[in-house]
């Protein structure tokens, strides 16, 4: 499939709540990833009503869940998408996430902190923050990666909040 432009929606620590503002913040991507503590098949199958989502499990999941897997990669307009819930690195940053991982864009979530980095080789550590509960007094959010194929593809990253 060749396009122009290709819209992925991030998200991350739903942890069983699907907030009202999710449908409209991704109402036309093309695809939805979840960084894992999806909390439960309801908020997938909810996810899947909006567009078509892959998700992995986090630290509060089922990882004998078949609709989640430890960690996905994917290639989107010529860019790799990696992502892992990230807690299997312990307490997980932006840096570490790229380190551990392959991919242009490695995502993940875990510490419900809306983080973007981009390294010196241009690739996007991403963090979507958490869009279920509140937590830790920290802003409810979720991202969107607008990637414009070409030579190179461009990225770019929006922080969306579900407050």
């Amino acid at each position: 499939m060749n396009r122009e432009v290709y819209v992925v929606g991030v998200i991350s620590d739903t942890h069983g709540l699907l907030r009202p503002g999710v449908a409209a913040a991704f109402h036309d991507v093309d695809l939805i990833l979840h960084a894992g503590d999806v909390g439960g098949a309801a908020i997938y199958s909810a996810l899947t009503a909006i567009a078509p989502t892959e998700a992995v499990y986090g630290n509060v999941d089922d990882p004998h869940d078949p609709a989640l897997a430890r960690e996905r990669t994917f290639n989107i307009g010529g860019i790799t998408l990696h992502v892992s819930h990230g807690h299997e690195l312990g307490h997980p940053t932006a840096e570490l996430a790229l380190a551990r991982y392959r991919g242009d864009v490695v995502i993940f979530g875990h510490t419900h902190k809306a983080v973007l980095v981009r390294d010196p080789d241009g690739r996007i550590g991403l963090n979507p923050g958490a869009a279920g509960p509140r937590r830790f007094s920290l802003p409810v959010s979720a991202a969107r990666v607008t990637i414009t194929p070409g030579t190179p593809p461009d990225v770019a990253v929006e922080f969306i909040s579900l407050e």
